[in-house]
């Protein structure tokens, strides 16, 4: 911990807040500005380290903020005026959670002479947020504002890293108080102690089918590394979990593939089978688990080794054997230390494991003008090491979930909360922390609509990314499971669409139809060499609802399973 400065005599809240952002080495905030925290906006005129982000919609803001705290492992932060602006950027907040991502919600509030009035836009954001942040309260006092701020960004880190809501009286702001800013912590990260290594290995002596399955936040290149280090000195094959593929190097010969939505079913069948899981770092929730139905409810069929940060995290659905909390990097790093043996038993196992994978990434030849299947396997090589991609909720995702390759942390960013909007701000976000790199955002045509408007935000600020819009004229996720469920009874699926390009082009931006495969990389390069930020309307065939089968195809099981 660093020494707390001494005074600098008094200082509103809203200078002491920016003081303690800027301590604790905050570059970046994203906000929607607003006359509740006016008092905020007016001392980071006078911080021109930290760049301020106008957005166009507090969601657009908060998923910005969120994806910042996922590329840099520090939290995001935030600001959003009260009531309307809390409650819309409040999708982000519940994003941070469920991805465990540190993120910190800094927002407007109504003076404390007005407090418990229903006061104009007056919501009890310690109630609101309760059950959805980390830790969420207020502040009353400008004097505890470096105290808080200090316990903010601990708590965002420590542990399972999520979000931290943090409301802020107006009146606050203004008051001056006569404090010393707080020192700045490292986070907590557990570690692996002699006794859990030592069972570790003694499970995977006696396993015949041992597989890793990797996840979770705060994976740094060195923990992917030893990772790596650790899979192939012992030939262990590696999944990982829902939207983290860039834990591990994608061309390992470990590398197994992701349970997501979509996964291999040589994959799933795969961890069914095994009689050793060692979990690192991901949880088990309901996407990763397929449901909750490759392990036994609650003991699990296989031998289960959960390693993760959180201890309120291990055994919360399924009962391990050994049960370790550790964060990723300290708990990779002692793995990777093991001896492993001579031989091991299992190399046929991994190798069937590895050539299942490839069999998979194998593009199918698809019907229709657009091949997606081969524009993604194009863009696989293309695309550089240090590429960023994110990917919105929806069907569409299973182009870059299994055709793309990925091979370092930080270059995979999409919502395991499954919230639609988030590819388009997420990027936008990447491009301003790495301007040198390339973005690729991924997102339908029903979630470009929803936050969309954030392009608005990329050409203010100089962000270029190349946004891949999967246009259906549909929700087609929905449409799925309705033709699944009620098969040829369409009811509020189907969508009526911009010419996206020309909307693109309206902002100042780069926009490019795509409606056939020989166009695909033109394009792409062409928006690249734009350098602005850049629109590809992909003008998909309806029917090729994901990447393994067809509307009309789901139509048919579901209307001959009901006879």
């Amino acid at each position: 911990m660093t020494a707390p400065a001494r005074s600098a005599g008094p200082r509103p809240g809203g200078r002491l807040l920016v003081d303690a952002l800027a301590a604790h080495g905050v570059d970046r905030v994203f906000t929607v500005a607003g006359e509740s925290y006016l008092h905020v906006l007016d001392a980071l005129v006078d911080r021109p380290e930290i760049q301020v982000v106008t957005c166009r919609q507090e969601g657009g803001a908060a998923f910005m903020a969120e994806a910042h705290g996922k590329l840099t492992g520090r939290p995001g932060v935030c600001f959003v005026t009260r009531g309307p602006g809390a409650c819309n950027g409040s999708i982000g907040v519940h994003t941070a959670m469920q991805d465990s991502t540190p993120m910190i919600y800094f927002i407007g509030q109504v003076a404390r002479d007005q407090a418990e009035r229903e006061a104009f836009q007056e919501i009890d954001y310690r109630r609101m947020f309760g059950a959805v942040a980390k830790w969420a309260a207020q502040i009353d006092d400008p004097a505890r504002v470096p105290e808080f701020v200090s316990r903010a960004f601990h708590v965002a880190a420590s542990g399972r890293p999520g979000p931290v809501v943090l409301a802020l009286p107006e009146d606050m702001l203004a008051e001056a108080a006569d404090v010393a800013d707080a020192g700045v912590t490292a986070p907590t990260l557990p570690h692996p102690g002699p006794a859990d290594l030592d069972r570790l290995a003694d499970l995977l002596a006696a396993a015949e089918r041992p597989l890793v399955l990797a996840g979770g936040s705060g994976w740094t290149d060195a923990a992917a590394g030893d990772l790596r280090r650790f899979a192939e000195a012992w030939r262990l094959p590696v999944a990982v979990s829902f939207r983290r593929q860039d834990v591990i190097d994608n061309r390992s010969p470990s590398y197994a593939g992701d349970l997501g939505t979509g996964a291999n079913p040589a994959l799933v069948a795969r961890v069914k089978a095994c009689d050793l899981l060692i979990v690192l770092g991901a949880r088990l929730g309901e996407i990763t688990t397929q449901g909750y139905a490759m392990l036994g409810l609650p003991v699990p069929r296989q031998t289960l080794v959960h390693l993760h940060p959180s201890a309120e995290e291990i055994g919360r659905v399924f009962h391990p054997t050994l049960g370790v909390q550790a964060a990723q990097a300290p708990a990779a790093a002692a793995l990777a230390a093991l001896a492993p043996p001579a031989a091991c038993r299992w190399t046929a196992w991994a190798d069937a494991a590895a050539a299942d994978y490839a069999a998979w990434v194998a593009p199918q030849t698809y019907g229709g003008d657009l091949d997606l299947g081969r524009c993604f396997a194009w863009l696989a090589d293309r695309l550089p090491d240090d590429a960023i991609v994110t990917v919105d909720a929806g069907n569409f995702s299973g182009w870059s979930h299994r055709f793309l390759r990925y091979r370092r942390p930080g270059r995979q960013l999409g919502p395991t909360s499954g919230a639609m909007g988030y590819a388009v701000p997420a990027a936008v976000s990447a491009s301003l922390a790495h301007p040198d790199r390339i973005v690729v955002a991924n997102v339908g045509d029903g979630g470009f609509q929803m936050t969309g408007q954030e392009l608005a935000t990329a050409m203010h600020h100089g962000a270029k990314p190349v946004i891949l819009l999967f246009d259906n004229g549909m929700y087609g996720t929905i449409r799925m499971h309705q033709e699944r469920e009620y098969p040829a009874r369409v009811s509020a699926t189907t969508l009526t669409n911009p010419d996206f390009a020309a909307l693109a082009r309206s902002y100042g931006a780069f926009g490019a139809t795509v409606a056939r495969t020989e166009d695909f990389a033109p394009a792409f390069e062409a928006a690249l060499a734009s350098g602005t930020a850049a629109v590809l309307h992909l003008k998909m065939d309806p029917e090729q609802i994901t990447t393994r089968t067809t509307l009309a195809e789901v139509r048919a099981k579901a209307l001959a399973a009901k006879g």
